[in-house]
């Protein structure tokens, strides 16, 4: 059964624990205010889904009430939504961030005008991951030693970062790195990136926001998450890093474990855009386009109707000739189907990749704690944090 706890916690170490998916998988969310914030604006979530789960990590903004409210406001949406919704989980999740979205927008009155939050979701469904995001919160995989950003931020210093104008480390200390060019509230249709891979035992996910990528190393990411083999003390690791740091913004994270993987769904993963965040419904609108070969299934049907009636006396040969071919075709459409699906991979290149000498393994420690639970109270106006 589905189990979704909310918490508000005032301790910024404080969780309430318990087993996600125990038999697919384990989980970690902790959230800080930081060292430099009286109010903790970020939220996260931890959905426990019969196959999988469910989780986000939301960052507000627009002031203290109206991020922390623009933040728990997306993920109470985001999780209703998703599980009421209809259609495969890609246009499930899809839809439950347009809900968010416009949740948040119809929220923004009065002392609430211009809030807004980022966000970053991921379900796991046996063994896929379908990852959703908008805005500057990221999502990372571990795997066979190896760490891969599997989101890219919409912000401004991100986008010259992909121009060639500035190194990762200008735009990690330039006066402009809060400025984000896409969130949660800022128009009634949100647009936002969503790609699927497939999972395999021994993988780790991370979902932050821009209070842990935004202040420590990706080196510091991938030797945390790779020596610290229980979710609930990687968190930790990763938000006491941060804060060591100074930690100048609210801190949120959640590590996901891979425990068994289980068979691929039989929807095919989503790609990766090349053009950037989409709307929802032009998402929608591109995975539900009709394949090829279901045209040709239908062309099929039409002759072997034809036939049937233009030929009663051979009634039977043509019947089993039809069906025999529609057999054919459908097993080729599912073939495909699995095919795309497991073509949804990984970024060409890890972003860290450690030397020889320095490979901790969390992946190849056998003792993982279950964990979790919590949506939990971070910040910005659309575009420009405080």
């Amino acid at each position: 059964m589905s189990h979704l706890a909310v918490a508000r916690l005032n301790n910024p170490y404080t969780q309430r624990m318990r087993p996600s998916a125990p038999s697919l998988l384990s989980s970690g969310l902790l959230t800080d205010v930081g060292r430099q914030r009286s109010v903790n604006q970020d939220a996260g979530l931890i959905l426990d889904l019969p196959r999988g789960g469910l989780f986000a990590v939301a960052d507000g903004m627009g002031g203290h009430a109206a991020g922390e409210l623009a933040a728990n406001l997306a993920l109470d949406t985001l999780s209703s939504s998703f599980l009421n919704g209809n259609g495969s989980a890609p246009e499930r999740l899809a839809e439950a961030v347009q809900e968010a979205n416009l949740a948040v927008l119809r929220s923004a009155v009065g002392e609430y005008v211009g809030m807004g939050t980022t966000l970053v979701a991921m379900v796991i469904d046996r063994a896929a991951a379908l990852i959703a995001h908008v805005g500057d919160s990221r999502a990372y995989l571990l795997r066979d030693r190896q760490l891969h950003r599997l989101t890219e931020d919409h912000s401004w210093v991100a986008e010259q970062v992909r121009l060639g104008h500035l190194t990762e480390e200008e735009a990690r200390n330039h006066q402009w790195r809060s400025v984000v060019s896409n969130a949660l509230g800022g128009e009634e249709r949100v647009r936002l990136e969503l790609y699927g891979l497939q999972v395999r035992r021994g993988d780790r996910l991370l979902l932050c926001s821009d209070g842990l990528s935004g202040v420590i190393e990706e080196a510091d990411l991938y030797r945390i998450l790779a020596s610290q083999p229980n979710p609930d003390n990687a968190v930790r690791q990763l938000i006491d890093r941060s804060n060591d740091e100074g930690g100048p913004d609210n801190i949120t994270a959640i590590v996901v474990d891979i425990e068994q993987s289980g068979t691929l769904p039989r929807y095919a993963l989503p790609g990766r855009q090349a053009e950037g965040p989409l709307y929802v419904d032009m998402l929608i609108s591109s995975r539900r386009g009709t394949s090829p070969l279901t045209y040709l299934a239908l062309v099929l049907v039409y002759f072997t109707l034809m036939g049937l009636v233009l030929y009663p006396q051979q009634r039977t040969p043509i019947a089993v000739i039809g069906l025999g071919l529609l057999g054919v075709l459908m097993v080729g459409n599912r073939v495909v189907t699995q095919r795309r699906a497991s073509t949804s991979d990984l970024p060409d290149l890890p972003v860290y990749r450690p030397e020889p000498q320095d490979t901790p393994d969390a992946n190849a420690t056998s003792e993982r704690a279950s964990t979790q639970t919590s949506i939990r109270p971070a910040t910005a106006p659309r575009g420009l944090r405080d």
